[in-house]
Formats: C-alpha cells, structure tokens, sequence
C-alpha cells in the first residue's frame, strides 16, 4: 500500500485560520487521567518495594527477567567494550561530538556558572555560591528508538558543572543493549548504568532503592508514563522540563531547495507520530513543491509509517501574508526546534522571542543540533519555550546567596530590618536587629 503524508493546508488569510490550526496543536487529554492513576500506582510501589518492583516491572514491560539488581547494571568495563566494539567511524563521530557538546557547555559554565561577591561601602559582603549537586539521574529512551546523543546532552552538562556522581537508566527492551548508546555512556563518563527505563526507573531514581541510589535532580526525555513520572516525583527531586512530542517550525522565505525542508520536517515527524511538523512561509508556489517533495521522499525512508502518521495527523503547512507574519505565529506557537531558512535569516532573528533552539540558514539543519553542532538538544516543548530553556550546566548547579553582614552595616541594616518587621508584626525579627545595634 502506498503511503500517503498530507500535513493539513492552512493560510492565515482564511476566516478559520486560528481555529483549524488550533485543532493541529491541540493534545488529547484523554488518556492522561488513565497514565495519571498507573503511574501513582507503579511509583508507590517502587516506593514501598525498592528493587522488587522494578525488577517485576522491567520483565513485564522490557520483557527483561531479571533474578536481582546487578543482572541489570552494567560496569564501566562493559561500557568500555562497547566502545571498543563499534565501529571506528562511530568511534570517531561519538568523540567529536562529545568534543564540541562538552566545549558549548565550558563556555556557558564560564559565562553564567561562577561563584561571585563584593563588599559594600560598609563592609557587608554579598555575593553567590554556586555549587553542583550530589548526584543526577540521566533518562535516555530506548523503546522506539536508541538515543545515544542524548547520552551526551544530559551526562557532559552534569560532568561540566561538577556533578560527582551520573547515574544513567535505560530501557534494554529483550536484554537488546545498544552498543552505541553504551559507548556513548562510557565517552560522557556515566558512573552507573541500569538496564531500566519507564515510570518505574524515574520512580527508583526519585527515591532510592536498596540497589539504585536516589539522585537530586532527574533529566532527559521519554514519552507519557516518563513524562507523567516525572511530574508525580517532583518535589521530591528536580528535574529539567516535562518534554512532550518533538516539534518543528520552519520559518522559510522560499529560497531553500524544497527537498531540503521537506527532509527537515521528517526529521521530527519519524520520532513519533504525536510529532509535530510546520511550515510557515509567504509563498504559495513553494509550499506545493514542498508537499511535492514530501510526496515523491517519504517512500524511501525507512520510518515512512511513522512519519506519514505524524504529518497527516499534526502537521501543517501554512501560507502567511508575510515573513513578518509568520514570525508572529512562531512567537505565539514558541516551538522545539525553529528553523530560519532565509538568504537573510538575521533579519528574522531579531523578531522571534519564543524557541527552544533557533537554526539559522539553509546549511542549518535541525539534526545538526540533535547530534554535533553543541547546543544542548533536551529542549522545553509544546509552548513552554514561553518561560523555560534548554537544558544546561545550570540545571545541575545550585545557588546560595552569601551575606556577612559587618557591624557597620548592621547598624543600618538593623534599623531598616527592626521597622520593616513590627510592620508586619514579627517582633523577634525585629528584636533580633536591634540586639546588634550599638
């Protein structure tokens, strides 16, 4: 059977514009109250039962038996034969773009992640400590697909801001261990490993097991019961971002070979068939050459299936008035991934707000980013680019605020704090200040 991939139509000149694309954005919630209760029940158990639970959940869902623990850790020796295992271009790719991963995030340490203070005119001194945290848990998928990038985006951060201890879960459905995504393990210098994934591996990380050691913070993407755990454990541990489906916006002025985007709009419509997949652009005989182009490639790739599915259900193509417009859309839609694929994409740069990550030009593909270009790819999806970031070496550090307040400044400061807090009714703050008044 011929497959057949018709993201929908759209032109903001329509009467309809905002409704129908609303429909193409909206998620279903239908199923949400059904993960919601599932997942309270699989993270009570791993809760109550430690490793008894996940060892029961791994072979009923990774079809994965295991008789204890250990059978499902892997050591650092095995990581280091799987690097040695592969072959030596993946080799040599894993390590360049470890390489550049590692650079981008010395870089943003650097600009952002130092310990500072000063001294006021009083002596009183006031500044930050910036400090990593104990110890960080790393999602990586291994369902539908093997993520050994993401290896690299979630463990080299954590490394470069100091984090002592990198503890990595992942699904090995059928005892199947990816080579690549062991060897990237071993590259980014994961501590542990455990052949675990799903609502009961967020839930071991969350709170400990007599095997897995509970983290502090827990990163990296997965699908519903991931993203649902996550949500239930937090609080009691960080974490980065509840992802959703991958998203990509394509901002395009017509000047790009229509292959090019077309591909470009694959490249995120194969993760998943929730995927979302846009085109903006002014020009109405380029969008048919595009869909032209999705036509005439989509037999040749192998995830054709999935990404027919994707674009007919969620994807758009849509004609704008302008440029200027289809900027205003992006801003209002704030997606994962937004490409520029403009002669002059600095003019554009300028007016978007809202994107996970921006790629600029033609020659700038998204997949770049997903793997070597150095940007972090865990990325704030479904309209959260409105308040949220990539992930970065500042979400495995902390801040404390530093004060040493001098006598000096104590009889200033004192005065001020003592008025302020009988303002409010609190007479030992109050009486606290004033004991160190001269």
């Amino acid at each position: 059977m011929t497959l057949i991939a018709s993201p929908a139509r759209l032109s903001t000149s329509s009467g309809t514009f905002e409704a129908d694309f609303k429909t193409r954005l909206h998620l279903s919630e239908a199923a949400n109250a059904l993960i919601e209760r599932q997942v309270q029940d699989i993270v009570a158990q791993v809760r109550q039962r430690g490793d008894a639970a996940v060892l029961e959940y791994t072979a009923r869902w990774d079809l994965l038996p295991a008789a204890s623990m250990p059978e499902l850790e892997l050591t650092q020796a095995e990581l280091k034969s799987a690097y040695e295992a592969i072959p030596a271009r993946q080799r040599e790719a894993l390590s360049a773009a470890a390489a550049r991963v590692r650079s981008y995030h010395e870089a943003q340490k650097k600009a952002s992640g130092e310990s500072w203070s000063y001294r006021d005119a009083e002596g009183t001194l006031l500044g930050q400590k910036v400090t990593p945290i104990d110890r960080a848990g790393i999602y990586v998928p291994g369902g539908k697909a093997a993520y050994p990038s993401s290896v690299l985006m979630n463990a080299i951060p954590a490394h470069v801001a100091g984090v002592p201890e990198i503890i990595m879960v992942s699904p090995a459905p059928g005892g199947h261990k990816n080579l690549l995504v062991l060897a990237a393990a071993y590259v980014a210098g994961v501590s542990r490993v455990f052949m675990i994934g799903g609502a009961q591996a967020v839930a071991a990380l969350a709170y400990g097991t007599q095997t897995i050691p509970a983290v502090d913070k827990i990163t990296g993407p997965g699908r519903d019961y991931v993203a649902e755990a996550k949500r239930q454990v937090f609080g009691k541990v960080g974490i980065d971002m509840i992802a959703g489906p991958s998203e990509i916006l394509v901002l395009a002025d017509g000047s790009t070979p229509p292959d090019w985007v077309a591909m470009d709009l694959f490249s995120q419509a194969e993760h998943d068939e929730l995927a979302q997949s846009i085109l903006l652009c002014p020009h109405a005989p380029y969008i048919d050459a595009v869909q032209a182009s999705i036509t005439r490639l989509l037999a040749d790739m192998p995830r054709a299936d999935i990404i027919a599915k994707s674009l007919n259900g969620r994807g758009a193509l849509i004609l704008t008035r302008s440029m200027e417009e289809a900027c205003e859309i992006s801003n209002k839609i704030a997606p994962e991934h937004l490409e520029v694929s403009s002669l002059d994409p600095h003019r554009w740069e300028p007016l978007l707000k809202h994107a996970g990550a921006i790629f600029l030009g033609a020659f700038t593909s998204e997949s770049l980013g997903d793997y070597c270009a150095g940007p972090n790819h865990v990325l704030p999806t479904a309209g959260t680019a409105r308040f949220s970031s990539p992930l970065g070496v500042y979400d495995f550090q902390k801040r404390s605020s530093l004060i040493e307040v001098s006598e000096q400044g104590a009889q200033t400061l004192g005065k001020i704090a003592a008025e302020l807090a009988y303002g409010e009714g609190l007479q030992a703050h109050a009486r606290a200040a004033e004991m160190r008044l001269k």
